[in-house]
């Protein structure tokens, strides 16, 4: 029996369009025209054997067999990705260091550092999770090649990042990530507090400045909500586990969460918007050796990004 083999490029095509919210942006990314990449989408459906798209409103949105099949393309063009830059640097050697917020210390490492073993096993990587502020004097003083950071581009919070990154062209922003309120998931650690009871809301925070505490103070005091810190921590892990106890809120982004806790819906419990925080990748110069770019790059693909909008427009 013959079988089907999906079109790699026309894969490829579909994760654009799905990235940047419109096919006509896609084509401009892959270097196809808008009809060369409906065709490619139509040949998906056709090798599928069932429409991957709906229509939704004005544009148009996955099918649950679309939804699969954009699962599928994202491994399938990440392991040729891979095959390719592995047999093309066999030889690269060397050493790396990397730097990595808290956030992306259980979730991200694990799978970027797989990848790239799998793809360089002669190049060795020392890693290291940490703060912006420690991260940064790193790769000031050459003790880290790259680093994944936060970069404040919000005006309402002040940080020495927010000058580095944007006055140096080593430096490329990621995501803009919105910042989120934390509790605890469920049960009866969940916050007790209610807007206008008259007590102050409770906050576990870094013992230390934290552009995200800073932008959570800024937010409540604009909107006169009191507030009072009941637990802070030198690390990431003591805040998770204060707000899963449900000893207060924090305030972090969305990646990285762990089961005890939650981000909370806009406007639950009355609290304030909060800004967003750009996610920046931080080089040790403008020109690195091939081993980091490729490192760069397998670390920029493990990232979301942009959000997947709910409807594509044609």
């Amino acid at each position: 029996m013959s079988r089907t083999n999906l079109d790699l490029a026309a894969l490829r095509s579909l994760l654009a369009g799905m990235e940047l919210g419109s096919f006509a942006r896609a084509a401009d990314r892959v270097g196809r025209s808008t009809s060369a990449i409906s065709a490619q989408i139509r040949k998906l459906e056709e090798q599928a054997g069932t429409p991957l798209f709906r229509k939704a409103g004005r544009g148009l949105a996955l099918t649950a067999a679309g939804e699969a099949m954009l699962g599928y393309a994202r491994r399938l063009v990440e392991l040729n990705d891979e095959a390719v830059s592995a047999v093309r640097g066999v030889d690269l050697s060397g050493g790396i260091r990397l730097g990595l917020q808290e956030e992306f210390g259980e979730g991200l490492l694990p799978e970027v550092l797989g990848r790239f073993a799998r793809a360089h096993p002669k190049v060795r990587i020392e890693a290291v999770v940490s703060r912006n502020a420690d991260l940064l004097e790193r790769i000031d003083t050459g003790r880290c090649d790259l680093a994944l950071v936060w970069a404040d581009m919000h005006p309402a919070v002040s940080d020495d990042l927010a000058g580095y990154a944007m006055g140096h062209r080593h430096v490329e922003r990621i995501d803009e990530v919105p910042m989120c309120w934390v509790g605890a998931a469920q049960g009866a650690a969940m916050l007790p507090w209610q807007p206008g009871d008259g007590e102050p809301l409770p906050l576990v925070a870094f013992d230390r400045p934290c552009q995200f505490h800073s932008a959570a103070m800024a937010a409540l005091e604009r909107a006169g909500i009191p507030w009072r810190i009941t637990f802070s921590s030198p690390n990431l892990g003591g805040l998770w586990a204060a707000a899963a106890a449900g000893l207060g809120l924090t305030v972090r982004s969305r990646y990285g969460l762990p089961a005890g806790v939650r981000a909370l819906q806009a406007g639950e419990y009355g609290l304030p918007a909060l800004p967003s925080m750009s996610l920046a990748m931080v080089r040790a110069s403008a020109a690195m050796p091939p081993e980091v770019e490729r490192l760069a790059d397998i670390l920029r693909a493990a990232l979301p990004g942009a959000p997947v909008q709910d409807a594509l427009a044609a």
